[in-house]
């Protein structure tokens, strides 16, 4: 199942997108178990254990805390990857259905938080790029719905926020338009990164779409964290 290894992929390379555009927006909870988080998904157990006893412990008190429900589902969803690289379809299947309903509940709670949105958004995005089958377009529409609303969020604010957040915003919903068949959307977005962020690694991969219609999933997001800008 494709799902083996991508879920496993995509949480660890989102996990550097989660603090790029939520920082300033959520102060609290996520600076308590992000790093954690960081780390778990690049493959440290510790430091993912701790991440999951602090957002369970968080729910045990607070059930409807939106932000540790969605960090908690990122983590489950994380796992679902580890169990099918284990040979355990069964159990991933569960851990995945799991963590993406903890997430959806997360951005049901609270719509107009950036640190639920981009979190859930992220992973879905990311994950989706490298898997097939009908469950997938379901995905990359509320991934596509979180980067748009993160987007009319901050549209005022744009400017403001660095390069590696503004262009994986554009990107983001200039590939999920694409996925979901909105050429036109996804021609205004690539667009942007080109006009907005010359010089840049969104920018040559922008034009890249523009010119040939196409990306390598790989250079479609999760790029200023490992690329020169």
């Amino acid at each position: 199942m494709k799902q083996r290894l991508t879920i496993l992929a995509a949480t660890a390379a989102a996990a550097f997108l989660f603090g790029a555009l939520s920082n300033g927006q959520s102060a609290r909870f996520d600076h308590q178990v992000r790093n954690d988080f960081f780390a778990g998904f690049a493959g440290n157990t510790e430091a993912m254990a701790r991440a999951m006893t602090i957002t369970e412990a968080t729910l045990v008190t607070e059930p409807n805390h939106a932000e540790a429900l969605v960090w908690h589902g990122s983590g489950l969803y994380y796992q679902a990857g580890q169990a099918f690289q284990k040979g355990d379809p069964q159990k991933g299947m569960e851990l995945a259905t799991k963590g993406i309903a903890e997430m959806d509940k997360a951005v049901a709670l609270a719509p107009d938080n950036v640190g639920v949105r981009i979190p859930r958004g992220a992973v879905l995005l990311t994950a989706t790029r490298f898997q097939q089958g009908p469950h997938v377009g379901p995905l990359v529409e509320r991934a596509m719905k979180d980067y748009e609303h993160t987007y009319q969020l901050q549209e005022k604010s744009l400017d403001k926020l660095g390069t590696h957040p503004r262009g994986e915003l554009l990107l983001g919903i200039a590939d999920a338009a694409n996925r979901m068949g909105d050429k036109e959307k996804a021609k205004q977005f690539y667009q942007r990164a080109v006009n907005d962020l010359p010089d840049s690694v969104y920018a040559r991969n922008a034009k890249e779409w523009l010119e040939i219609g196409k990306l390598a999933p790989q250079k479609a997001g999760c790029l200023g964290c490992h690329s020169g800008k």
